[in-house]
């Protein structure tokens, strides 16, 4: 392939102009002053080459007499010579300067084909010819211009923004593919201008006018009927203050947007017409929109359709029952399946038809009246069901009464509300022994059903009969005063004429008198209706010895009028209680008592009560005092302090007071709880044995040591808070003590001068309490010799632990002791082979035997 080599236009620099410029243009020639500028140029090494095919780039509107490439042959070649498409414009020198004598224009000619060969001496061909092309390169000379002085459109109020409505075009001469030629919309008024809202948008690249979000809602008709833009196009992409630019005025009218929602629908139930039917219509602004219907609820049928017209159908007969309205949506979109518009809402009512008979609210409704009730009385409401629309003609019930079930004493007893359903007795009171039970069949009716429904009413007795007791005295009754509580102690019973299982049958017992402390209680037997007497409460001979019971029988409903209870509704009872000799009974069954812990002995601490049923003297004893602090008055029940008390024992003490009977052997048994209040009655002390406590022999650095301090009293919410301090000046000059919180000090030695044995270092601790008291610990410290940070020889004859001198004494003489073992053990061995040895000589010795 060619090389192709660009050159925007050659400037010449002035380091190649010399004192020959002068000489070069004061000969007059354009050949000696091109030749001049080209040889200067060329000579720096750019722009020129071997002859070969190849393309060159020139920007058009340069000044004429450029260089465009200098061309070297090898010899023979003295001459070059340039054909193809000139056009006078290219001219090739002997020394292969090729240049252009006039300025170029892409707009004119964008591309020129020549050919370049190299000539000898005699003008004969020694290389060549080659293809040179030259490519002349866009500058941003020409000015974007609109294909139409002036535009005109129309949009829809309400259309969807961002969709172009119209189209503005500008064309711009120069190259598209470079920013010369490549053109961006912009609109610069809008008039008029409301609240200063842009209601139009331009796409910047193709020149589409559409809605904003903002004029889709607001643009109307009626409002402003058409609007002005200007709209302004410019080359560079807009992006250059030396773009070109123009405008052109566009012309907008706004049309009445007919892409509306239709008003609700209304559809009869049942319909008996052929299905789809037609039930309304949308419409977009333009044709070739596609409709469809969106649900906005999950339905097992969805009785709509739609078709390309926007014509809606109803696709089968509705029932209001069922369903009563229904709501969904309207879509249309453009052929790419964009939404054109916002969706439109569509209402259907189901209108009703009668098409409902009136239903019973059972199979059989039962009310009650009772006996003797007077004429007009309200027996109950009786209302039936209709399932079609409410408060229309098809749901309007009237009531009737078809039929009366028996006719005693006569037909026509009752009446019934044609509108309300009310029963009301017509003709006369009702008697229970003429009948218990009337059956009524009523008539329902709407405006085109007919419905017979069954009515029960059930005569109910009044409560016209009192109770009767059997008996009107039930005589004495003797029980001891200890009876279990929960014990029959009598049944009773009274009748009644009333009808049986009724509340005007049922009977309630009452005490009215001789029972003020509520002591006994009745259980009523609802089949029998005989009444239970119980102990509810513990019987009491000291309290009342003898009762003298009342009883009262009624009923829970309350007689008619002109019927009271009388001395047939009321019985007696002479109820005794013997005496039992009861164990004495405390007060309470827990005492309590608070004092300080150092009260003296002696000291009233308080006191129990006890009293026996009976009357009799109590004698009152203490059980389970285990540390004898305590002492009790026995006559009395006084309590006092036998002994020195002492919260850090025993902080609550629990004993068991006895009261006993003198004269008897009953008891009965109460606690008493002794809280002690702490005293400062402890002086501080360690917390803990210290036995481990050292500093490595000899001392080198400044080291401390840390204890804990501890009181046995009752310490503060804030913790204890202890003062520490040395016990004597001899000491602190050896040691220094410095406290770190309420409970801990640190001890740290004043010197090195120190021995390898054990200190006692003696400390005074002190409290904060009332009064303060303090004591003087003996904190032991050893000064040792360390391997690896642990104590190895404790200093000095501390008891029980031996020095290295004596553990290696320890051993030597351990090691003596068994040396000396082994060698009386090694001495008998060896006794005892000797004296082996001489027994076998002795034995073979002795002569044999003949």
């Amino acid at each position: 392939m060619p090389e192709k080599i660009g050159l925007v236009g050659v400037e010449i620099p002035e380091r190649m102009i010399s004192s020959k410029v002068e000489e070069a243009y004061t000969a007059n020639t354009t050949a000696s002053w091109m030749k001049f500028l080209l040889t200067g140029y060329c000579q720096e090494g750019k722009f020129s080459g071997q002859l070969k095919p190849m393309t060159l780039s020139v920007y058009e509107g340069q000044e004429p007499s450029q260089l465009v490439f200098q061309f070297k042959a090898k010899p023979p070649a003295v001459n070059f010579k340039l054909t193809g498409e000139t056009y006078g414009i290219f001219e090739i020198q002997t020394d292969g300067y090729l240049y252009y004598t006039q300025a170029l224009d892409r707009e004119t000619k964008a591309v020129y084909n020549l050919q370049v060969e190299a000539l000898d001496a005699n003008g004969v061909t020694v290389e060549g010819p080659v293809i040179v092309t030259i490519e002349v390169k866009d500058i941003n000379d020409n000015r974007p211009t609109f294909l139409q002085p002036k535009y005109e459109g129309s949009v829809r109020q309400h259309s969807r923004p961002g969709k172009p409505f119209l189209y503005v075009n500008a064309t711009d001469l120069d190259d598209p593919a470079t920013p010369n030629g490549q053109l961006s919309y912009q609109i610069l008024i809008q008039l008029p201008k409301i609240n200063n809202a842009m209601y139009f948008q331009i796409d910047q690249k193709t020149g589409g006018i559409s809605l904003t979000p903002e004029g889709s809602r607001e643009i109307d008709p009626v409002k402003n009927p058409s609007y002005n833009l200007v709209v302004l196009v410019a080359d560079m992409d807009g992006q250059s203050e030396n773009s070109f630019s123009d405008t052109t005025s566009v012309d907008i009218f706004v049309k009445e947007n007919i892409w509306k929602a239709p008003e609700t629908v209304k559809i009869e139930e049942n319909s008996t017409e052929s299905h789809p039917i037609k039930i309304t219509q949308v419409q977009w602004n333009e044709p070739g929109a596609q409709y469809s219907l969106v649900e906005l609820e999950k339905l097992p049928r969805f009785p709509f359709s739609i078709d390309q017209e926007g014509i809606i159908y109803v696709t089968h007969p509705l029932d209001r029952e069922e369903k009563d309205a229904y709501v969904f949506n309207a879509v249309v979109k453009d052929e790419f399946g964009k939404p054109l518009a916002w969706p439109l809402r569509i209402h259907v009512e189901v209108q009703d038809i009668n098409d409902n008979p009136p239903t019973c609210p059972s199979a059989v409704t039962v009310f009650e009246v009772q006996e003797n009730e007077r004429i007009s009385s309200n027996i109950g409401t009786f209302t039936a069901h209709d399932m079609d629309e409410e408060n229309t003609l098809s749901s309007i019930l009237k009531y009737s009464i078809f039929g009366q079930t028996p006719n005693i004493p006569k037909d026509g007893l009752f009446m019934v509300s044609s509108h309300t359903g009310v029963l009301q007795l017509a003709k006369q009171s009702l008697k229970k022994q003429d009948s218990p039970q009337y059956n009524l069949t009523v008539r329902v009716s709407d405006s085109d059903f007919t419905t017979l429904c069954l009515v029960q009413i059930n005569v109910i007795d009044i409560n016209d009969e009192i109770p009767i007791f059997q008996k009107s005295n039930y005589g004495n009754l003797t029980l001891a005063e200890d009876t279990r509580v929960g014990t029959t102690i009598l049944t009773i019973q009274a009748t009644d004429a009333d009808e049986p299982f009724t509340g005007s049958s049922k009977i309630l017992y009452r005490i009215i008198e001789g029972d003020s402390e509520g002591r006994l209680e009745i259980d009523t037997d609802p089949s029998t209706n005989a009444g239970y007497v119980k102990i509810k409460k513990p019987l009491d001979f000291e309290t009342t010895p003898v009762h003298n019971i009342v009883f009262k029988a009624e009923n829970p409903e309350p007689l008619v009028s002109g019927i009271q209870y009388n001395d047939s509704s009321f019985a007696t009872l002479r109820l005794i209680v013997t005496d039992v000799n009861e164990p004495p009974l405390f007060s309470q069954q827990m005492f309590q008592a608070k004092v300080f812990e150092n009260v003296t002995i002696g000291t009233y601490l308080g006191n129990v009560t006890a009293k026996d049923p009976e009357g009799l003297e109590i004698s009152y004893s203490l059980k389970d005092d285990r540390r004898g602090w305590l002492r009790i008055n026995s006559a009395t029940g006084e309590i006092f302090s036998a002994a020195a008390l002492d919260r850090e024992a025993e902080s609550n003490y629990e004993v068991h007071v006895e009261a006993t009977e003198k004269d008897g052997l009953l008891k009965s048994s109460a606690s008493f709880y002794l809280t002690l209040d702490d005293v400062n009655d402890n002086a501080p002390r360690l917390a803990k044995e210290y036995t481990g406590l050292f500093f490595c022999y000899p001392l080198r650095t400044s080291e401390s040591i840390i204890f804990e301090a501890t009181d046995d009293d009752r310490q503060p919410l804030l913790g204890p808070q202890f003062t520490f301090d040395l016990g004597s000046d001899s000491v602190r000059n050896d040691w220094d003590i410095s406290r770190i919180n309420g409970t801990h000090a640190k001890l740290s030695p004043k010197h090195i001068s120190f021995e390898e044995r054990l200190y006692h270092v003696p400390i005074r601790i002190g409290d904060r309490g009332r009064p303060p008291m303090e004591r003087t610990v003996s904190l032991p410290v050893t000064f040792c010799t360390c391997v690896d940070g642990h104590c190895f020889r404790p200093a000095g004859g501390q008891s029980g632990i031996p020095t290295v001198g004596m553990a290696v004494g320890i051993i030597l003489a351990t090691l003596l002791i068994i040396g000396a073992i082994l060698t009386a053990v090694f001495i008998r061995l060896k006794r005892k082979e000797k004296a082996n040895a001489q027994k076998a000589q002795s034995i073979e010795a002795r002569p044999l035997a003949s």
